[in-house]
């Protein structure tokens, strides 16, 4: 179980990295935005006040140091959810790592951002009060495809 645990912090890190070379491909190859973590780094740190959804995360009362604890909390959701997957696949995933599973469980993984993160800070259910709610679904399954690539890629390095 402890090494399923560490195979699944490895590989959640692994993931997670992945999405991020994702954005920052986007950002060098098509001029998208770099990620801010600043807003989620603010949500992240109203809900330890126990407040979950607000009507603009940008109007909540702003904190120091909140882009690092957004960068934080993501890293800290990905290792999580390379650990619940590893749990779930077991050792014999990690003996023949096959990215089908890997790729189910990161699109399942939006789940989390389209009905907690984007509604709790005021962009509505799967970014429906965004101007381009489409393209943000779209650019999130992506990246969220770059995650499952990123937990096959690093299950097959530490096989």
């Amino acid at each position: 179980m402890i090494e399923l645990i560490w195979r699944g912090v490895l590989i959640g890190v692994g993931g997670t990295v992945a999405m991020d070379l994702w954005a920052v491909l986007l950002h060098v190859a098509f001029g998208q935005p770099k990620p801010n973590w600043a807003p989620g780094g603010r949500w992240f740190r109203h809900l330890a006040d126990g407040k979950v959804f607000h009507e603009a995360i940008a109007d909540a009362k702003p904190y120091r140091h909140e882009n690092a604890l957004g960068w934080t909390g993501h890293y800290v959701v990905g290792i999580l959810y390379g650990i619940i997957f590893a749990l779930i696949v077991g050792t014999g995933w990690f003996a023949a790592p096959s990215f089908l599973p890997a790729w189910l469980f990161g699109i399942v993984t939006i789940a989390a951002g389209w009905f907690l993160m984007q509604p709790g800070m005021g962009l509505g259910w799967a970014a429906s009060k965004t101007p381009e709610p489409n393209k943000v679904r779209l650019m999130g399954l992506l990246a969220h495809t770059a995650f499952a690539l990123g937990l096959y890629a690093t299950a097959f390095l530490i096989r």
